[in-house]
C-alpha cells in the first residue's frame, strides 16, 4: 500500500492516513513524502515506512519527483493520494500527470481532488478503478455547482458525477453517499463531531486498506465509510461530539472493526 501525501504544515494529514490504513488491516504501508519532511514523519509513525521524494525546498512535492514515484508505485497494488499534499503549481502538475500514468487502483482525496478540479479531463485518463472522496466543498469545485445545491441534491449529484466520470464517488457529510453511478449506498453511521480536521484523512486510510485486502472498489468504500462512522460514534460516546478529534476516530477503528466482525 503506497500513500502519496504530506507537505509543510500538513504532516498530520499524511500520518493520520497512514496510521488509519494500518489500523484498518493493511499489513504493509509506505508513505511517500517530500524529502525535507522525512524526519518529521519518521518521528510521528512507527509501523509505517516512509520514502522521501524530491521536494521544492518548501516542503512540497517537486514535479521532478514524478519518475521516482512511478518507479516505486510499480511495487504496490493500491495507491492513495492527496492528504496534505498542498496546492503549489508544481505539485498540482505532478498530481495530474501521476493520475494519468498510475495503473493501479486509486483512492483520491483532499488536495489531489483540488488538482483534478483544475483539469477534470484527467479522470478520463485514469487506467484503473478510482475512488474519489470529496466533502461538499470539494464536490462543488469538481462540478462547478454551488455547495448549497450539492447539499440539497446529494444523491443526485453523487450518482450523476460517478456515472459521467466512471468512478466510485464518496460524497462525505451527513449520510455519506457511496455510488458507482448505478447502485448507491447511504451510510447510517457517524455524527456531527466528526466534522473536524483530519477526519477525512482517517477515512482515506480506511478505504485504501479495505481495497488492499481484495474488496471491490465499491465495497471498500462502503465498508470504509461505515466503520469510520462507527468509530466516530464510539469515540463520541466516550468524549462527546464537541471534543471529538481525528485521533479519537483513529483510536476506535479496532473496536469498530471488532464490533462488525462479531456474529
Amino acid at each position: 500500500m503506497l500513500i502519496i501525501a504530506g507537505s509543510t504544515g500538513m504532516t498530520g494529514a499524511a500520518a493520520l492516513a497512514a496510521a488509519s490504513c494500518l489500523r484498518s488491516g493493511a499489513g504493509l504501508v509506505t508513505l511517500g513524502i517530500p524529502e525535507s519532511l522525512n524526519s518529521i514523519l519518521e518521528a510521528k509513525l512507527t509501523s509505517a515506512m516512509t520514502h522521501p521524494f524530491p521536494d521544492t525546498g518548501r516542503g512540497t512535492f517537486a514535479y521532478e519527483a514524478k519518475d521516482a514515484i512511478l518507479k516505486l508505485a510499480k511495487a504496490f497494488d493500491i495507491i492513495a493520494i492527496g492528504p496534505g499534499l498542498g496546492r503549489e503549481e508544481k505539485t498540482i502538475c505532478l498530481v495530474l500527470e501521476l493520475l494519468a500514468e498510475f495503473d493501479k487502483p486509486l483512492v483520491i482525496d483532499a488536495d489531489a481532488l483540488y488538482a483534478i478540479a483544475q483539469d477534470i479531463t484527467v479522470l478520463a485518463k485514469i487506467k484503473n478503478e478510482a475512488i474519489l472522496s470529496p466533502h461538499p466543498g470539494e464536490m462543488s469545485r469538481l462540478t462547478g455547482k454551488d455547495t448549497a445545491q450539492i447539499q440539497k441534491e446529494r444523491l443526485e449529484a453523487a450518482v450523476g458525477f460517478a456515472r459521467k466520470h466512471k468512478v466510485i464517488l464518496v460524497l462525505k457529510g451527513y449520510e455519506t453517499v457511496v455510488t458507482d453511478g448505478a447502485k448507491y449506498y447511504i451510510n447510517p453511521t457517524g455524527n456531527p463531531g466528526m466534522a473536524s480536521a483530519g477526519s477525512g484523512d482517517v477515512l482515506t486510510g480506511a478505504i485504501a486498506a479495505f481495497l488492499a485486502q481484495g474488496l471491490s472498489a465499491f465495497d471498500a468504500a462502503e465498508l470504509g465509510v461505515y466503520i469510520h462512522g462507527l468509530a466516530g460514534d464510539l469515540a463520541a460516546e466516550e468524549k462527546g461530539q464537541i471534543s471529538l478529534i481525528a485521533e479519537d476516530i483513529l483510536d476506535k477503528l479496532p473496536q469498530a472493526t471488532m464490533r462488525i466482525s462479531q456474529p
